[in-house]
């Protein structure tokens, strides 16, 4: 329980504080649309026009949050300020898509919400319309306005038209059609089949944002929703006038005729701050992108990877950092993030990228992963360079035993911790505590283990001559196969060396039992 805290406890704080504001936004606004200056609109509306305010506010706070979390260069800045204090702090900044997705969720239940209670008020507002009965109040106050008084509050002028007419000849119902369907389009196309099956889908579909946000300023000029002006209610109180109607505007009465205004759009005060940052961001990213990147080598693997090593002025990463790469002949659009492999003392930074997608494919034939004879370097399409990004992973210096566990190609990140922890420990770095890794590695099928075997024997031959091989222990488990599968493997494959992976310690079958290796890890290395 402790642990969680420790590793859990900011993050769920921080969603806590999130959620308690959206509450708070939600009920203060509910109850600010209760008060005497909308008396008369809540005629017509009743409880419908709170229950589409209030989530409107809580839209403007999540919409004026969403676009920070994918501020890379923003959230680096953040990340190396506030590392020096509290590294678990820092940590959570690599939760930012997390975040981004909570945040889209909550904005597409208070659309749904705010769309729904509108419906409501269009059909309250027709019907007010309809029903032309100069003995009831809501017919008065929609006749209010069709002088010469341009004071209105029923937006619907006249009974021979229909709410939908109103939606797409105003400026609130049109904007508010646009933003929906955007929304639903960005929403629907960042599902986990899609974004993993249709990745341009996904990509294109989510720059509709700009549409959204630029629909989501202006939809508040039209001022659809009008409340009694402050002037107004001091000739007409409702409290007392509104039992009056008949008599509005006579002097006996003492009750003028209401007058009302739309509130002044809002929406862009919570907006434009991130909107700015947002554009700043982008510019960046444009002049990173035209800094030149030169490729080294172009290495491919087995089980369809390909490495890229690659030189930059000025780069400088950290182990279990991440770049966005983008070759300009497949896309200048797409931006799509890699684990870095390469350690920080190589010479060059590497990226292995597993061929799955259309993007990946195209770049695999970019760079002649599909043609036998070796590609001139100077015929190599250009590539382009953002980050790097995330957290850097050197707490693993910091420990004298350290567990690693990775799975398929998410082992990546390790690559690049094995290479600098080995690096760091020959060439005697005082700052390097770690006397012992254990590394586990969980793959369905052997081809997975193809392109990162050679990093692993590299490693086993050099710590064998360096008389230290048991600094590395590595526990490869491949998890579709059962120990009898294995065992008539073996016996057609012995060797002193894996058939596998051709390291000295053999693969595993199965899954590992946790606890019994945790139990054995505290064993062999009490206190």
């Amino acid at each position: 329980m402790g642990n969680f805290a420790a590793n859990e406890g900011l993050s769920i704080f921080v969603i806590l504080v999130w959620l308690g504001i959206n509450a708070f936004l939600f009920v203060h606004f509910y109850m600010a649309f209760l008060t005497d200056k909308w008396f008369y609109t809540r005629v017509l509306l009743g409880h419908a026009l709170s229950w589409a305010r209030a989530p409107a506010a809580c839209l403007n706070f999540n919409c004026m949050l969403i676009l920070l979390p994918v501020c890379r260069n923003l959230l680096s800045f953040l990340r190396g300020t506030i590392q020096c204090c509290s590294r678990t702090a820092a940590r959570q900044l690599d939760r930012n898509i997390t975040f981004h997705k909570l945040l889209a969720y909550m904005i597409a239940f208070h659309t749904a919400v705010h769309i729904v209670a509108h419906l409501f008020n269009f059909e309250y507002f027709m019907d007010a319309q309809l029903d032309r009965n100069s003995s009831l109040l809501p017919f008065v106050l929609s006749e209010i306005g069709t002088g010469d008084n341009a004071s209105f509050l029923n937006p619907i002028r006249t009974n021979e038209t229909n709410p939908t007419v109103v939606m797409f000849t105003t400026i609130a119902g049109l904007t508010g059609v646009v933003i929906t369907l955007a929304l639903i389009l960005i929403i629907t196309s960042s599902t986990e089949v899609i974004r993993r099956s249709y990745f341009e889908v996904f990509w294109y579909t989510h720059h509709l944002f700009v549409i959204f946000f630029i629909g989501l300023v202006f939809h508040g000029f039209g001022r659809i929703v009008r409340g009694q002006t402050s002037a107004s209610q001091k000739t007409n109180d409702p409290e007392s006038c509104a039992d009056q109607f008949e008599d509005w505007g006579r002097n006996a009465s003492g009750c003028a005729v209401p007058e009302f205004a739309g509130n002044p759009p809002m929406t862009w005060k919570w907006v434009v701050g991130p909107m700015f940052l947002y554009m700043c961001e982008r510019l960046v990213r444009i002049y990173r992108s035209h800094q030149k990147t030169v490729i080294t080598k172009v290495v491919m693997h087995p089980s369809n990877t390909l490495e890229l090593q690659m030189k930059k002025k000025g780069f400088s990463m950290e182990v279990g950092q991440y770049v966005f790469i983008q070759c300009p002949s497949i896309s200048r659009l797409e931006w799509h993030p890699f684990t870095l492999t390469s350690a920080p003392e190589d010479d060059f930074f590497s990226a292995h990228i597993r061929i799955v997608g259309d993007w990946t494919q195209a770049l695999y034939e970019a760079y002649g992963g599909d043609k036998d004879e070796t590609q001139e370097a100077w015929k190599l399409p250009k590539i382009a360079i953002d980050g790097p990004f995330g957290t850097a992973s050197e707490d693993v210096f910091r420990y004298e035993v350290v567990v690693l566990v990775g799975a398929g190609i998410g082992v990546t990140p390790f690559a690049s911790i094995l290479k600098s922890v080995w690096y760091k420990r020959i060439q005697n770095d005082q700052d390097v505590f770690t006397k012992k890794i254990y590394f586990y590695w969980l793959c369905p099928e052997t081809q997975a283990f193809e392109w990162f075997a050679d990093l692993l024997q590299s490693l086993e031959l050099q710590m064998t001559e360096k008389g230290m091989s048991d600094f590395l222990s590595n526990n490869i488990y491949l998890t579709r196969w059962k120990e009898t599968e294995a065992a008539n493997f073996r016996v057609h494959h012995e060797a002193e060396n894996d058939p596998i992976t051709g390291l000295k310690q053999k693969t595993l079958y199965g899954k590992p039992n946790w606890d019994n290796e945790f139990t054995n890890i505290a064993s062999s290395h009490p206190g």
